[in-house]
């Protein structure tokens, strides 16, 4: 695809996940199997998100890094997280980096404000202390912007009920002096988008709900502290006005990405055009329609596979621990637990520990 800057954008090949028979004939594995083999540099970055929402942030790290490869999750089988108590939220997570991490991928993304903020200390521990993985999140860009981008010192946060609830931006924000704070939980939004839902009145009329508190403390800047939220970028303008600016995280968590390739030396430098690979632990065929939608007419075919170790297998990573499942299960009276493998936790993954 080129677009009217005359930039040509690599095909996208989606890859995602359902409960539905994997096809009798799929594709060749070699050149997939092999990447874990491949040198640090060659292999993909992992993205992932509890649904579309983060495909804003890969759509970003396409644009700005075209030479990189993406492996993007969203883990729509137990989205959104919003919504969810932290607990819950922590051990999904976990559960889809493990994945990724197993999959060998050179770099994290949590492409979800809701994960950030319950997991990002715990993946740089995991990950980055102990395999040297770099862990990039969205909401210390966003901040960084906010900061940079406010005239008056009044800047809004507007996220979902799990985000707001854990004071990440706040705590962010503490490092700035002489700036006033209005949060506001919009749990609905995330439902409009995933149900490709992005003008009509109703929608309207919760967004003037919501965005009432912000209004009336005169913010000038608005931080949507939800991947899901730039999608939503027209109605949220039209009630708070043109005057005031919104930041979306998606473009400076690619700047940060692209800082760390950099940084460690990971930056692809191969010719061949990069690979993106697509993956939902839910719905493929509602994912693949938002992700056509949302973004871009680059997603040409869909393969669905069992789970993401299944293309890129290497088992290096255990699962995540009984005391996290149990933990989750614990805060609600059904299991939502991040689950690829069609059986669960049962079963050794191959190179690291037992799921039991």
């Amino acid at each position: 695809m080129t677009d009217a800057s005359g930039t040509t954008y690599p095909r996208i090949t989606m890859t995602t996940a359902s409960s539905a028979e994997p096809p009798a004939e799929t594709e060749p594995a070699a050149a997939a199997s092999d990447l874990p083999d491949a040198a640090p540099e060659a292999r993909p970055i992992g993205v992932f998100d509890s649904g579309v929402g983060g495909l804003t942030v890969a759509r970003s790290i396409i644009d700005q890094l075209p030479n990189e490869s993406i492996l993007y999750v969203g883990d729509t089988a137990h989205g959104p997280y919003g919504p969810l108590p932290i607990a819950e939220v922590r051990a999904n997570a976990l559960g889809v980096m493990d994945e990724l991490v197993d999959s060998g991928v050179k770099l994290l993304t949590i492409a979800c404000n809701s994960a950030s903020a319950a997991v990002l200390r715990d993946a740089r521990e995991r990950y980055t202390a102990k395999y040297g993985i770099p862990v990039i999140e969205v909401i210390q860009p966003a901040v960084r912007r906010a900061v940079a981008a406010t005239r008056s010192g009044k800047v809004g946060v507007i996220g979902t009920s799990a985000t707001i609830g854990s004071r990440a931006y706040d705590d962010t924000f503490a490092a700035a002096p002489d700036l006033e704070i209005t949060s506001a939980a919009c749990p609905e939004f995330v439902s409009y988008v995933e149900a490709g839902i992005t003008t009509g009145p109703g929608l309207l009329a919760v967004a003037e709900e919501y965005l009432a508190p912000l209004k009336a403390a005169g913010v000038d800047t608005v931080v949507l502290g939800c991947t899901h939220y730039p999608l939503l970028t027209g109605v949220i303008s039209y009630v708070m006005g043109a005057d005031v600016t919104l930041v979306s995280s998606a473009e400076e968590t690619a700047k940060d990405v692209y800082r760390a390739l950099a940084t460690h030396n990971l930056q692809r430098i191969s010719e061949a055009p990069p690979e993106h690979h697509f993956v939902a632990t839910g719905d493929a065929g509602q994912f693949e329609a938002l992700a056509r939608r949302f973004l871009g007419p680059e997603v040409l075919s869909v393969r669905h596979v069992d789970h993401v170790a299944a293309q890129y297998p290497t088992g290096s990573l255990a699962r995540i621990t009984p005391e996290m499942i149990a933990a989750a299960q614990s805060a609600r009276n059904r299991p939502r637990i991040s689950n690829f493998v069609g059986g669960g936790f049962a079963g050794a993954r191959r190179g690291g520990g037992s799921a039991q």
